[in-house]
């Protein structure tokens, strides 16, 4: 009989979701890996038949989820780690953006991870707790443009995180928010939907594209290392940024933002609210 804890990691199939999967299940942890299409996982099914279960899973389908985590539950005897990690991206401006691709990425980014927190919090809760990782960004501190939507389904879930970590910190189940940097992942090419550009916006989206740059990130496999590390801690960080460069980031935004709302303190105390 296998030992170790039972984890499901949604979005298992590539980038950061895989880059888990791998690591833990070299550390011997048995593993239920969820995604859209499970046949990348073929040749990790075959290293590890015993500790890895494959899970096709589509969480924008709600229904589909409840009956995928009953499924999960089920394979190994309980859950002990969520990673709500399944995303893509949504890449234009705002005003490009069709309805079908704001709600399509949203079912995704958001809704998606809401139920999958949802459907798997009564399987925490009866064995008496776990881990719950809500994979969101550094970047869900302010918007910035072509990634606004991203940016939005992630600070959103980002809100309903701190609400959920509260809710749920009596039945011994740890919520946190995993804010990540910029890795390999191909985000931006096999995970991105792209919106038609407009002629006006071409200025800002060369110079975004400018400011993007061609540094190579990080491969995700260099993440897995603090996601092993925060699943095993007694009494987890509510947040953690994952990244060193993406943490000073996240500290320089924090102290722009603080300078931006001490410069116009003046007409803030004007209303007594």
């Amino acid at each position: 009989m296998a030992t170790g804890r039972v984890w499901l990691i949604t979005g298992a199939s590539r980038g950061l979701g895989r880059a888990f999967t791998e690591a833990a299940l070299a550390r011997g942890e048995r593993v239920v890996a969820a995604a859209r299409s499970v046949e990348p996982l073929d040749e990790l099914t075959e290293r590890y038949p015993e500790h890895l279960v494959r899970l096709p899973l589509d969480v924008t389908d709600r229904q589909a989820v409840f009956h995928g985590v009953e499924h999960a539950a089920a394979a190994f005897g309980r859950l002990d780690v969520v990673v709500n990690n399944a995303g893509g991206m949504l890449y234009g401006m705002v005003e490009e953006a069709t309805e079908e691709q704001i709600r399509a990425h949203l079912d995704v980014n958001f809704f998606g991870a809401v139920w999958v927190a949802q459907a798997v919090l009564p399987h925490l809760r009866a064995h008496g707790g776990g881990r719950l990782l809500q994979v969101t960004s550094m970047g869900t501190g302010g918007g910035m443009a072509t990634v606004g939507f991203y940016g939005a389904g992630k600070a959103a879930l980002d809100s309903v995180s701190e609400a959920l970590a509260m809710e749920v910190d009596a039945f011994g189940i740890k919520v946190t928010i995993v804010q990540m940097g910029g890795y390999n992942t191909h985000l931006f090419t096999v995970g991105t939907t792209t919106t038609q550009p407009l002629p006006q916006y071409q200025s800002l989206r060369t110079k975004m594209e400018a400011m993007w740059g061609d540094a190579v990130a990080p491969e995700p496999g260099t993440a897995a290392p603090v996601i092993m590390e925060l699943a095993a801690l007694p009494d987890p960080p509510r947040r953690l940024i994952v990244g060193s460069q993406s943490f000073d980031h996240v500290l320089e935004m924090g102290q722009a933002q603080m300078n931006l709302y001490r410069s116009w303190e003046h007409l803030s105390r004007i209303a007594p609210g």
